[in-house]
C-alpha cells in the first residue's frame, strides 16, 4: 500500500485541511471493504446528482436515510419473519448494511424514492451567491480618483 506525506500541503497552504483529510480517510480505507450493496452515482444536470442503491429485498421500512456532518449515511436492518423460513437456495442478501458517501459542501438531499428494489437518492448542490464568480468592473483613471476621494472623505 502507499503512503503519501501530506505534511508540504499543510505547510504550504491554508484551508485545504478538509482535502487531506479526505484524501487520508481514501487511502487508508481497508482494500477488503464491503462492496454491498451495489451502487451507481450519476450527473443528472449540472449541479444535480442520484445516487442509486440496488437494494431487493428490503422496503422502505427497513431503509434509513441520515445526512450528518457533510455524510450521507444509508443504512438497511432486515425485520424478521415471524415464521422461521427454510431455503433450499438463498442468492439474495438482506444482510444489514451501512454505506456511507461523502458530500461536498453545498450539497443537500433533496428527496428519497424505493421503486423496484432500487432506492435512489436526489443531491442537489447549492453554491450560495457569495461564492459564486462575478464581474469586477474595471474603473478609467478619473473614476477611480474620484472613489479614492470619496472613500477619504468617508474615513474622515
Amino acid at each position: 500500500m502507499r503512503s503519501f506525506d501530506f505534511a508540504p500541503l499543510y505547510r504550504a497552504s491554508v484551508g485545504f485541511d478538509q482535502i487531506a483529510d479526505l484524501m487520508d480517510r481514501v487511502l487508508t480505507q481497508d482494500a477488503a471493504a464491503s462492496s454491498y450493496p451495489p451502487y451507481n452515482i450519476e450527473k443528472t444536470a449540472d449541479d444535480a446528482y442520484r445516487i442509486s442503491l440496488a437494494v431487493a429485498g428490503f422496503s422502505a421500512e427497513d431503509l434509513g436515510i441520515e445526512v450528518k456532518e457533510n455524510a450521507l449515511i444509508v443504512t438497511a436492518r432486515k425485520s424478521e419473519d415471524a415464521k422461521e423460513r427454510s431455503f433450499l437456495h438463498r442468492g439474495i442478501a438482506t444482510r444489514a448494511f451501512e454505506r456511507k458517501f461523502q458530500l461536498a459542501d453545498h450539497v443537500r438531499v433533496t428527496g428519497a424514492s424505493h421503486e423496484d428494489g432500487m432506492l435512489h437518492i436526489d443531491l442537489l448542490r447549492e453554491v450560495p451567491e457569495a461564492l459564486k464568480p462575478r464581474r469586477i468592473e474595471i474603473a478609467s483613471g478619473s473614476k477611480k480618483l474620484e472613489a479614492d476621494v470619496v472613500d477619504a472623505k468617508a474615513v474622515n
